[in-house]
This record gives structure tokens, sequence and C-alpha cells, in this order.
């Protein structure tokens, strides 16, 4: 008789599962979760806005002006602030998506591969959408082909191929980073249950910013990519 398999994912309790113990569920049910959060603190920094900030308008004005600082290195400052609303957007609902799975009893919907890739699909089709309004069709695909014509029948179909393993790269490396944090925190809280979460949280929250930041980070880095064509501007 074939022995029934149980994932892992199915052995941990989340709060989720009282509902629904489908883990596509847990996921969806805890993703809707950090839509609420994130909602309420664009809300609560936008409510009364004032000249010399406090509050949630603070921490607000602190988050974007350290996106912008960050990433006028990789795209310029112009662009880093055209584009902050889908990157600032992409680095708060990450950051909650990873800090969430921090909690005993949630699920980071980041651990679910589904989950990544679409946040990594989102960047590829948005980067490539805005290369091509930026340049046109022909010249942005034309940069593809790179400078030498001789070897453009060689670079074009590499280039392609470049930039569909990004989606893997961006999804993986997310799903992969926070996935093996659940495990570790899981591991800890089996081994010692008092001691050990202080400093395993500390960890866990540091590495929920830092991928965070990553996702971010990569997201500008290939708007500047599909944008600025020439190298002078770079």
């Amino acid at each position: 008789m074939a022995e029934e398999s149980v994932s892992l994912d199915e052995k941990i309790f989340t709060f989720a599962s009282l509902i629904n113990p489908n883990h596509d569920f847990i996921i969806g049910f805890y993703t809707f979760i950090i839509f609420l959060i994130a909602l309420l603190f664009a809300k609560l920094a936008t409510k009364r806005l004032e000249l010399v900030p406090n509050g949630f308008q603070n921490v607000a004005e602190a988050f974007l002006s350290g996106i912008i600082f960050f990433a006028k290195d990789a795209i310029g400052e112009k662009l880093a602030r055209k584009y902050i609303p889908l990157t600032a957007t992409l680095a708060l609902f990450v950051f909650l998506s990873n800090m969430i799975g921090i909690i005993p009893g949630f699920e980071a919907p980041s651990s679910s591969l589904s989950f990544t890739l679409v946040l990594a699909l989102i960047v590829f089709f948005y980067y490539h959408f805005e290369g091509i309004r930026e340049n046109g069709f022909i010249r942005y695909f034309g940069h593809f082909a790179g400078p030498v014509k001789l070897i453009s029948p060689l670079m074009f179909p590499v280039e392609l191929i470049s930039h569909f393993s990004r989606v893997i790269s961006l999804s993986f490396r997310l799903f992969g980073n926070i996935k093996g944090d659940d495990i570790f925190l899981l591991v800890m809280l089996m081994l010692a249950p008092w001691l050990a979460p202080l400093p395993a949280f500390a960890i866990l929250t540091f590495m929920a910013f830092l991928q965070a930041f990553i996702f971010m980070i990569l997201t500008y880095v290939y708007l500047a990519g599909a944008v600025i064509l020439d190298e002078e501007s770079h």
C-alpha cells in the first residue's frame, strides 16, 4: 500500500488552517491580511498630511526617502521618484509578507513559490512595458542584439534567456530565503522554545528587511536596463 505523503506545510499549525486546511487558502488568507495592513498603513500615513511630519506620516516619508536614496545610484533620482509607486508598494508588501511569518500561528505568503512568482512576473512585464513605451518596440528589442551586427543572431536569444531567467531568480531567491527562515524558526522553537526565539526573531526580522530591499533594488536595476539604453545615461 502506497504511503500517504504529508508536506511540512500541512503539519505546521496556523490560525487560517482552522478555517480551511488547504495550503493555497492559507497563503491567500494571509496575503489578504497583508493587503489590509498595507492599506491601513497608507491611509494612516496620508490621513492628515502636515509640513512637519509626525506619526505614520513620518514613518512613510522616511521609508520613501530611503528608497530614493538607495535607488538613485541605479537609475537616477528623477526615475527613482517616477517608479516609486511600484517599487515602494512591492517593498512594503514583501516586507510585511516576510514579517508576518515570524509571528507564531501565521505563515509568510512569501514562503510560497506561487506568491513570489506572481510578484516576479509583475516586475518582468512592467519593466518590458516601460522599455517599449520609452524607446519604442524596435529600438527596445533591437538593443537585445547588441552593438555588433555580426554576432547579433547569437546575442538576441542569449539576451532573451537572460531576461526570462530574471523571473526565476527573483521568485526563487525570495521564496528560498523565506522558506529557509521559516524552517530555521521552527527548528529553533522545537529545540529551545524559551531561550532561542529572541535572537532568532532578531535575525529573521533583519532577513525580512534585507529580502524586501533586494527585491526592490533589483526592480530598479531591471527598470534602468529597460528605460536607459544609452551607455552615457547610466
